[in-house]
């Protein structure tokens, strides 16, 4: 597995706009299979194999900001279950749009760039552009004290080509909505009742075969009240931060999850510190994600 480091950077493209996006990690790679020709008995005992690609694999893991949270997880969810509003006020930037996953998600192109100064010196820069990926999978992750991160799991059946547009290249950015998505601002709503016990929450998501969607919750177990084995209603609200303390009133995406039923508590109670309870539910309803900024 090709893991590229920081002096590698990610822009995903789609008809509308071109987008860099910030990431902690990313593996991107072609898909590469061998049809193995098995040796002859009477033979000098060597296989041949002739190399097959497979077109696209790997996934992009990426802290979620204002700019880039809107396209990711529309990106992410797949399709749009309601058509996207802009409100009257351009110059505010105010948008909103409502989100349910669905299997599969729209097409869109990943140009993957290895022109740090350490590849340069090298002589081994690349700029590579994988196109027609599509995500067979998500998994967003929330904790206190992190960046709220999102992994896109890709998918594609071309194999990737060399870029070859202008080094002058700059995908369009968001000035003034690079802001990043903290576990500290995010608040948590289970049947309609806050809960300031929860210390972190993962929503994973797999495409393949329809939708399953799942939800880990990380509670601490010395805070009340208990988490039901039933829910209702789920809702993950999380705000831009402005400062330690404060978290920004314009800026925030909220993911809705319905009907939710405990299937594995995985809970270990043998830690010499506080106790972090994992909570495993599995979604039976429906999620949906509202994005505005």
């Amino acid at each position: 597995m090709l893991v590229n480091g920081r002096d590698c950077s990610i822009v995903i493209k789609t008809v509308q706009t071109e987008i860099d996006v910030p990431y902690s990690e990313e593996t991107i790679r072609e898909a590469v299979s061998l049809l193995v020709e098995e040796a002859a008995i009477e033979g000098d005992g060597v296989r041949g194999a002739i190399r097959k690609s497979g077109g696209v694999t790997g996934c992009v893991v990426t802290p979620l900001t204002g700019g880039t949270a809107p396209l990711l997880l529309y990106l992410a969810f797949g399709c749009t279950g309601l058509a996207a509003s802009v409100s009257g006020n351009s110059e505010a930037g105010d948008y909103s749009l409502k989100l349910i996953p669905f299997e599969d998600s729209s097409s869109f192109d990943l140009i993957q760039d290895r022109e740090g100064e350490r590849e340069k010196r090298k002589g081994k820069s690349e700029r590579r552009v994988f196109e027609g990926c599509r995500v067979k999978g998500f998994e967003l992750r929330i904790g206190r004290e992190e960046a709220i991160k999102l992994k896109l799991d890709i998918r594609g059946k071309n194999p990737p080509a060399v870029y070859t547009f202008d080094n002058n290249f700059r995908a369009f950015s968001y000035a003034k909505q690079n802001k990043r998505y903290h576990g500290d601002f995010v608040s948590y709503r289970i049947n309609d009742k806050e809960y300031h016990n929860i210390y972190g929450l993962t929503l994973l998501s797999r495409k393949k075969g329809g939708t399953r969607t799942e939800i880990w919750i990380k509670r601490a177990l010395n805070n009340k009240p208990e988490i039901p084995e039933l829910i209702e209603e789920l809702t993950i609200t999380a705000y831009l931060p402005t400062g330690k303390y404060e978290a920004q009133a314009r800026g925030m995406f909220t993911i809705t999850a319905r009907r939710l039923v405990l299937t594995a508590d995985e809970t270990n109670i043998n830690s010499a510190g506080a106790a972090i309870g994992p909570l495993r539910y599995y979604v039976a309803g429906n999620v949906s994600a509202n994005c505005s900024f």
